[in-house]
């Protein structure tokens, strides 16, 4: 995925070019068929991803909570914790390209750049729901 590309992910938008590069170069880009489950509820997640063509639906305790498409991203938890459950199932619904970085390879580049690893951070509190 290009510089470009990751700066219009949510996630990644506050990042500078030098940031995104090197996401960019972490990163893999994979192909996946309609059906595949991508994430499981309740698995460790090792790996984030970022739709860049086709989608997916979310679903969380068996009921459908949301539909994906290009541009959304979902797993950031495994990019900094190594053990974060997956908190839903997220499934292909149609064949897609996904930017794929794992949490082992995030970690290691927020290490050297701190930045990284705060601006995610913000992001994943920024998402998460609020304590009823």
């Amino acid at each position: 995925m290009d510089v470009k590309a990751l700066r219009a992910v949510p996630l990644f938008a506050g990042l500078g070019k030098r940031d995104l590069e090197e996401v960019s170069r972490l990163a893999d880009e994979v192909d996946v068929a309609d059906g595949e489950v991508l994430a499981r509820q309740g698995d460790i997640g090792h790996e984030f991803f970022v739709i860049e063509q086709g989608s997916a639906s979310v679903e969380r305790d068996g009921e459908r909570i949301a539909d994906l498409g290009p541009g959304a991203f979902f797993g950031e938890l495994a990019l900094v914790s190594e053990d974060a459950r997956r908190t839903a199932t997220v499934t292909a619904t149609s064949p897609m390209t996904l930017m794929v970085l794992t949490g082992s390879s995030f970690r290691s580049l927020a290490r050297n750049q701190p930045k990284v690893f705060e601006t995610v951070q913000a992001e994943i509190a920024r998402r998460r729901p609020a304590p009823a």
